[in-house]
This record gives structure tokens, C-alpha cells and sequence, in this order.
């Protein structure tokens, strides 16, 4: 093999190992990247002027069903918005096995936070839960408001819907139609909400449901619980 062979041969091998380092640098940048451009947005939190902070363990118990649910919604994450906005749900609503047959029966606490920016203004809710149903990877729920830095709000019933979807979550809400919760005519009926609309940021949460399985033979041919 003549030098000037040799010299090309080597220059070759060494820009192919060039373009490896570089092809690697680049995903470890993007890597690092993603993790912290994941940890900043699940960070976000509003202030305290804003809302009461969620502490650590009420996010750990939202994390997963009870034992003994008969179905379940739980989880925490934002909402994938093209804007600056920073929009936030929780969810830690349970049916208990006792009351199967009686979703109206279900309970637990919800929360929502809107924000213009993260750790900037907006509004800010929370309740208790009146009603949930689910089926597969699909949740339906509602509940009445007890808490919000909005008037209007308290003792308004609002609806949201969960699609627990691998990857990334879908979520709507009662008041897609209308703007704001406030803005709902009359008075909701139980378990009613939007269908599952908006997707969740990835790396923000996750939201769980647990599939309601009901015994229709033990309710004697009727249909569930009708508790309004």
C-alpha cells in the first residue's frame, strides 16, 4: 500500500471516529436538555399569594390506587399548552368496593391551577369529588369546588375527563364549551365532562385510572346508583 494510500486510509478512520464522538456529544447534550427542561416544567409551581402549595405527600397519594378501590383516578400533571401558560391537575379520587354499584358514592379531592407563566398569575381551585366512572383507560368525574381564588367558583360543580394513554395522557373538563368553570349554565350533572381533548406535557406527571368493573347481577338488573 503506497504512503499517500496509507495517508488517506487513516484521515478516513479518523474522521469516522470524529463524527462518532460529535454524534454523541449531540445526544448527550439533547438528553441533558430534555432532563432539565422536564424537571423545570414539573417543578413549576404557582406561589403561595396564587394557591396553597401541594405538599409531598399529598402528590404521593395521588400517585396510586387504595387498596380495595373499585375504580380510581389519580395522578398529577400539566397541560401541553403552545403558550407560556402553565395549567396544572390533580386528582385523587377513589370508589370504594363497599359502594361498586354507586359511583355518586366515589370521593376524594381535586385540584386545578392556571397560570399565565410558571410561577406567574392566574386562577386556582380545589373540592371534593361527587362521582367518578371508569372504563379500560377512561375516566369520568366530578366534583364540587371548596376552595379558589376566583369568585363565582365555590360551590360550583365541575367535570373532567382522564384518558390514561401510554406516553401521554389526555384530559378535558366541563367547561371546554364555555371559557371558564363560572361560566357553566345551571348546575352540572354528576359525572358529566368534555371528552379527553387537551394532551399532557410529556415529563410533567402522569395521571392513573383504575378500570370500573360493574356486577350488574348484584344490582338486580338495574343500572348503577342515581344519587344526584
Amino acid at each position: 500500500m503506497s504512503r499517500s494510500t496509507t495517508g488517506h486510509h487513516h484521515s478516513t478512520q479518523l474522521d469516522h471516529r470524529r463524527t462518532r464522538i460529535a454524534r454523541t456529544a449531540g445526544v448527550a447534550v439533547l438528553v441533558t436538555t430534555v432532563l432539565v427542561t422536564g424537571g423545570v416544567a414539573g417543578a413549576a409551581a404557582p406561589s403561595e399569594q396564587e394557591a396553597p402549595p401541594v405538599r409531598g405527600e399529598a402528590v404521593a397519594a395521588a400517585a396510586a390506587p387504595h387498596t380495595g378501590d373499585a375504580a380510581a383516578l389519580t395522578g398529577r400533571a400539566k397541560l401541553d399548552r403552545p403558550t407560556t401558560e402553565d395549567i396544572t391537575f390533580t386528582f385523587d379520587a377513589h370508589l370504594a368496593e363497599k359502594d361498586r354499584m354507586n359511583p355518586s358514592r366515589a370521593s376524594g379531592t381535586f385540584r386545578f391551577v392556571h397560570l399565565d407563566k410558571p410561577g406567574g398569575e392566574g386562577g386556582w381551585a380545589e373540592g371534593r369529588i361527587d362521582c367518578l366512572v371508569t372504563g379500560g383507560k377512561v375516566a369520568t368525574a366530578t366534583g364540587v369546588v371548596t376552595k379558589a381564588n376566583r369568585p363565582g367558583l365555590k360551590g360550583t360543580r365541575v367535570g373532567f375527563s382522564v384518558h390514561d394513554v401510554r406516553g401521554q395522557d389526555r384530559l378535558g373538563y366541563s367547561w371546554a364549551a364555555y371559557g371558564t368553570p363560572a361560566d357553566q349554565p345551571g348546575e352540572l350533572s354528576k359525572c358529566t365532562s368534555a371528552a379527553p381533548f387537551e394532551k399532557v406535557r410529556k415529563g410533567t406527571g402522569d395521571f392513573k385510572v383504575l378500570p370500573w368493573v360493574p356486577d350488574f347481577s348484584a344490582a338486580g338488573g338495574q343500572g348503577a346508583g342515581d344519587e344526584r
